[in-house]
């Protein structure tokens, strides 16, 4: 049995057995599910989705890191009198090669301040990126492959 359905099962007995079928009290039980799961995936045959469902969480962390870092860096340099900037557009080698993979992708660096996702080669091969603050392209590069691109890429395959 997957862990998705033994996490959607216990949840639900432990709404049974509370009595309180509120989102919070579900959620709660979704919690405490993957917690006893985590422990007996291998003594129950729980299969991978679990790890995946931890992934996610892992992506979802990192994204808020990277909100943070990259919001705070636009704010310092609105404030301050003088400009950091330094725009550029930049391709990125893609290793995803799925439709929801490549949007995955797009949509978080879209999402993080100062970078936008312009366009796909038509290949699928390169991810074109505007950036306000690249001053060295190997480092963007390697930032947007190893933080971005790996996590997405460990969630969805």
């Amino acid at each position: 049995m997957s862990g998705v359905l033994w996490i959607a099962g216990l949840s639900l007995v432990w709404v049974g057995l509370t009595g309180s079928a509120t989102a919070g009290n579900l959620l709660a039980g979704a919690g405490l599910a993957y917690f006893v799961l985590h422990f007996a995936q291998d003594t129950m045959g729980v299969t991978p989705p679990l790890r995946r469902i931890r992934r996610a969480f892992g992506l979802g962390g990192y994204l808020v890191w990277e909100l943070i870092l990259a919001s705070l860096r636009v704010a310092y340099d609105v404030v301050t009198p003088t400009h950091y900037m330094a725009p550029a557009v930049v391709g990125i080698p893609l290793d995803a090669r799925t439709d929801a993979e490549i949007t995955t992708l797009a949509t978080l660096v879209s999402l993080t301040p100062g970078t936008l996702s312009l366009d796909v080669s038509d290949d699928r091969r390169v991810l074109f990126i505007h950036a306000m603050y690249v001053h060295d392209r190997e480092r963007l590069v390697r930032s947007i492959k190893q933080g971005f691109e790996r996590r997405v890429l460990e969630v969805l395959r």
